[in-house]
C-alpha cells in the first residue's frame, strides 16, 4: 500500500488507513489532501479518500473518486479493494464480489481480501465459493483457529458434514494435550460441542456418545452437555439411561415442557398428535401423578395432564389446576389453557365446572367441599374466566354481562376493560372496543403493552389519526412515523395499512406494506456482521441455526401480511389507476368533502417541507468529530403518491406474489393472490395452475370455489382460439377440466349449485 510514494507519503498513506480504521474521518482526509498535493494522480490515495467520504455521507463524491482511481491504477489490488468495500457499503454485494476476484487476481495471496470476499460468498450463499475462500485462508495461515472451523463450517453449510469432522478433528489434531487455556475453555467447549452434533446430524450416533463423553472435562456448557447426550442417548435407543438424564434435567428447571416431552418418548407414551390409547393415558396419568409428588411446585406438572386426560379424569385434573389460579387471581389463566378449546368436550366440561364454582362462591363463599371461605376477588376472577370463555364460543351477549358485573364488582382492574374490549371487537362493534381500550390505557399511562393494545384497537376502528397520537405517547423526541419505522415496529405498520387499505387511501396503507417489506430486507442485511463474530467467538451452532433461521425469513406471519397487502394495493391499482393529488386539482367530479381532504392535505405537505428546510439549515452545523454529517432523514413522499404512480402494477405486484410462492406456498391466500394477478395479465395456464392449488389445499373453502367457477365461466365466455399459442391453451383447459372433480360430467351452473346445497346455512349469500 503506497509503495510508489516517497517515504513521508508513505508514511501519510499509512495514516489514512489507520485513520480510516479508528473514524477519524477528518483527519485521514487531510492526510489524502496532502499527498494529493503533490501527486494528484495517485490511484490508491484517490480510492483511500473516496472510501473515506463515503464514510461522511458524500456517497457522490466518493464513488467519483474511487473510479478515478481505478483508472489511474489499475493494477493495484488496493484500489479495487477498496471499490469493492464502496459497493459493499451500498449493499451490492454482486458488484462487491466482482471488485474483490479483480484484487485477489492481482494479489491472490492478500489475507484481507480473501477474509473480506468469504464474508460475502457467506451472506449471497455462495457455499461453493465459501469453500474455496475458506480453504486459501487455511492454506496461508494454517496456525490461526478461525480459519481451521471457517473451512469446517463451509463444508457443513455446504452440506458435507464428514468432511467437516475430518477438519474439526485435523485441527484438534494440531493442539496440545493440556489445551484449553483457561481463557479459552469456553470457546473451546462450543466447538466441541458443534463437532459432536455434526457426528449426530451425520448419523454417526456411536462415535458422537463416545466423544461426547471422552471430552466431558472440556465442554464448559454443562446443561447444553446434558441436552445433547440425552438426544444421543434417545436416539440410540437407549431409552432407560435417558429416561434418568431428563429426570435430572427436570430437577434443574421442572417447568421445561421438552423435557417432559422427551421423558414421554422414553417411557414410549407421546405422540405427535396428542392421541392417546386408554391404556396410553392410564400410563402417562400414573407418570404425571409421581412426577407431581417429587416437584410439587412445578405449572407444567399439572398442566400437562389435562392435555390427555378425558371425562372424569380431566374435570378433576382441571378443578384442581384452576382453583389455585382464581384464589391467587391470575389473568392469563385462560389464555394458559385455551388450547383445550380444541379438544372435543372438553369446553363443555370447563364451563360447566366454572359455573359450579361461580354459583357455589356466591351462595356460600367457598368452593364445594372446602371449609375455609375464598377471598371476594375470587368471584372476580371467576367472573373475568368465564367472560372469556363465553367469548371464545361466540355467545358475547353473556360474556358481555359477565365482564360488566366484573367491572361493577372491582371497577379498578385494567384487565377487566382490555377483555371487554375484546369482546366488543369480536361482537363487531370496533369503535366502542376502541374506546374501552383507550379507556383503560388512560388508567396505567405507563404501560406500554396497554398503550399498544389501545392503538390496535383504534387502527381496527379506522381511527388511524387518534392511533398515531396515542402511539406517540411511547416514541422518543414525539416523532411517531421515523421512531415506529426505526423501531421496526411492523404490527403497527401492518394494522394502519389494513386501515388504510379499508379506507382508499391506497398509497399510504401500500407504503406501510413496503416499509415492513424493508424492515426483511434491513434483518436479512443485519446477518453480515455475524458472519466473522460468530467465527471468532466460536457461536458455531448458534451461527449455523441463525443462518438456516434467515434462508426461512420470509416465510414469516409478517411479511406475509406485508407481501399479500401490498399485493393487494397493486391489484387495486391495476383495477382503477390512480392520478396524484396535483393532477386532479382541476377535476371537477370531485365532491366538495373530497376537495376538502385534498386541499388540507397539500397545506400540511407544504408545512412539512417548510420544516424540512430549517430542519436541513440546522442539521448543516451538525457534524461529528468525525466528519459525519448527522442529517435527519426526511421522508420524501409521506403520502405514497409516488407509488401510486408506478407504471406497470401487475408487475410490481408479481414480484411479490413470487416470493410468498417460494415461501408461503400452502397459504390459501397466495394462491387466491396467484390467481387474481394471472387472471388480469392474463396468465391463463398461471391461472389454472393458482386454482389447482387451491383445490388442492382446500376445495370446501368458498374463495377457492368461487375462482373454479369464475375462471372456467371466463374461458366459456372467450372467443375461439386463432394463434396457435391460444390453441394450445385451449387443448390444456379441455385436457386438464375432466380431472377437476368438482365439474366432473357437470355445468358451471349445476356445480355452483351442489356447493351451496353442501353448505347450506354456513355460507352468507348476500
Amino acid at each position: 500500500m503506497g509503495a510508489s510514494l516517497p517515504p513521508k507519503e508513505a508514511n501519510l498513506f499509512k495514516l489514512i488507513v489507520k485513520s480510516y480504521e479508528t473514524k477519524q474521518y477528518k483527519k485521514g482526509l487531510k492526510a489524502a489532501d496532502a499527498i494529493l498535493k503533490k501527486f494528484p494522480d495517485h490511484g490508491e490515495t484517490l480510492s483511500m479518500k473516496g472510501l473515506t467520504l463515503n464514510c461522511m455521507d458524500r456517497k457522490t463524491e466518493a464513488y467519483e473518486l474511487v473510479r478515478l482511481g481505478v483508472k489511474n491504477d489499475v493494477k493495484s489490488h488496493v484500489c479495487w479493494h477498496v471499490y469493492g468495500l464502496l459497493y459493499r457499503s451500498d449493499r451490492d454485494y454482486r458488484e462487491a464480489i466482482k471488485c474483490y476476484r479483480i484484487a485477489l487476481r492481482i494479489d491472490p495471496e492478500n489475507i484481507e481480501i480473501l477474509r473480506d470476499l468469504s464474508l460475502l460468498q457467506a451472506q449471497m450463499r455462495d457455499l461453493t465459493g465459501f469453500v474455496e475462500t475458506r480453504q486459501q485462508l487455511l492454506t496461508l495461515k494454517p496456525n490461526h483457529r478461525m480459519n481451521w472451523i471457517g473451512f469446517a463450517v463451509a463444508h457443513h453449510l455446504n452440506s458435507h458434514g464428514a468432511k467437516a469432522i475430518e477438519i474439526l478433528e485435523a485441527y484438534e489434531g494440531t493442539l496440545e494435550d493440556d489445551y484449553p487455556p483457561d481463557n479459552e475453555r469456553c470457546e473451546h467447549g462450543e466447538m466441541l460441542l458443534y463437532k459432536i452434533s455434526l457426528l449426530e446430524e451425520c448419523g454417526f450416533l456411536e462415535r458422537a456418545i463416545e466423544e461426547l463423553h471422552k471430552k466431558e472435562q472440556k465442554i464448559v456448557d454443562k446443561l447444553t452437555y446434558k441436552e445433547q447426550e440425552v438426544s444421543l442417548l434417545v436416539k440410540l435407543g437407549r431409552l432407560e439411561e435417558g429416561a434418568s438424564i431428563y429426570k435430572a434435567l427436570l430437577t434443574m428447571n421442572p417447568d421445561n415442557y421438552r423435557y417432559y416431552e422427551g421423558l414421554q418418548k422414553c417411557f414410549g407414551l407421546y405422540s405427535e398428535i396428542g392421541k392417546y390409547s386408554s391404556d396410553e393415558i392410564d400410563r402417562l396419568d400414573a407418570l404425571y401423578t409421581s412426577l407431581s409428588q417429587q416437584y410439587t411446585w412445578s405449572s407444567a406438572v399439572k398442566r400437562i395432564p389435562l392435555d390427555f386426560l378425558q371425562g372424569d379424569n380431566f374435570r378433576e385434573a382441571a378443578v384442581n389446576y384452576i382453583k389455585p389460579l382464581l384464589t391467587k387471581g391470575v389473568p392469563s389463566l385462560f389464555s394458559d389453557i385455551s388450547s383445550l378449546y380444541d379438544h372435543p368436550g372438553k369446553a363443555d366440561i370447563l364451563e360447566q365446572l366454572i359455573l359450579e364454582l361461580e354459583h357455589s362462591i356466591r351462595t356460600t363463599g367457598r368452593y364445594p367441599d372446602r371449609t375455609e371461605k375464598e377471598p371476594p376477588s375470587t368471584l372476580l376472577w371467576t367472573l373475568f374466566f368465564l367472560a372469556q370463555h363465553y367469548d371464545r364460543r361466540g355467545q358475547y351477549d353473556v360474556a358481555l354481562s359477565k365482564i360488566n358485573e366484573a367491572i361493577q364488582h372491582t371497577p379498578t382492574v385494567i384487565d377487566l376493560y382490555s377483555v371487554k374490549s375484546r369482546i366488543l371487537k369480536h361482537a363487531g362493534d370496533l369503535v366502542a372496543a376502541a374506546s374501552l381500550a383507550d379507556e383503560a390505557r388512560c388508567m396505567d399511562l405507563a404501560d406500554r403493552y396497554i398503550n399498544s393494545e389501545s392503538v390496535k384497537r383504534m387502527l381496527q376502528a379506522d381511527q388511524v389519526a387518534l392511533a398515531e397520537k396515542t402511539a406517540v405517547l411511547f416514541t422518543k423526541d414525539g416523532d411517531q412515523h421515523n421512531n415506529l419505522h426505526d423501531m421496526q415496529c411492523m404490527w403497527y405498520e401492518l394494522a394502519s395499512g389494513e386501515s388504510y387499505f379499508r379506507q382508499g387511501d391506497i398509497g399510504r396503507a401500500l407504503k406501510k406494506f413496503l416499509a415492513v417489506e424493508k424492515h426483511y430486507a434491513d434483518i436479512t442485511e443485519d446477518q453480515f456482521d455475524f458472519h466473522s463474530y460468530c467465527l471468532r467467538k466460536m457461536t458455531l451452532h448458534a451461527y449455523v441455526e441463525m443462518l438456516k433461521f434467515q434462508d426461512r425469513l420470509h416465510s414469516h406471519a409478517y411479511f406475509h401480511k406485508a407481501a399479500a397487502g401490498a399485493i393487494r394495493c397493486y391489484l387495486k391499482l391495476s383495477d382503477s389507476p390512480l392520478n396524484a393529488p396535483a393532477e386532479e386539482e382541476d377535476d371537477t367530479s370531485k365532491t366538495p368533502s373530497l376537495k376538502k381532504k385534498m386541499k388540507k392535505q397539500r397545506k400540511a405537505e407544504r408545512a412539512k417541507k417548510e420544516a424540512e428546510e430549517k430542519n436541513e439549515e440546522s442539521s448543516a452545523s451538525g457534524i461529528s468529530k468525525s466528519g459525519k454529517r448527522h442529517v435527519k432523514p426526511v421522508d420524501p413522499d409521506p403520502y405514497g403518491e409516488k407509488l401510486l404512480k408506478t407504471e406497470d402494477p401487475l408487475s410490481e405486484a408479481t414480484k411479490y406474489l413470487q416470493l410468498l410462492q417460494k415461501n408461503s406456498p400452502d397459504s390459501l391466500e397466495t394462491h387466491l393472490l396467484s390467481f387474481e394477478v394471472n387472471m388480469r395479465k392474463p396468465k391463463i395456464l398461471l391461472a389454472l395452475q393458482a386454482v389447482k392449488q387451491l383445490l388442492r389445499l382446500n376445495a370446501e373453502n368458498p374463495d377457492s370455489h368461487r375462482c373454479l367457477i369464475k375462471f372456467f365461466h371466463k374461458m366459456g365466455s372467450m372467443s375461439a382460439p386463432v394463434t396457435d399459442a391460444e390453441k394450445l391453451v385451449w387443448t390444456v383447459l379441455e385436457a386438464e377440466r375432466p380431472s377437476i372433480s368438482q365439474l366432473l360430467e357437470k355445468t358451471l351452473s349445476e356445480a355452483n349449485k351442489i356447493f351451496l346445497g353442501k353448505h347450506e346455512g354456513i355460507i352468507d349469500l348476500t
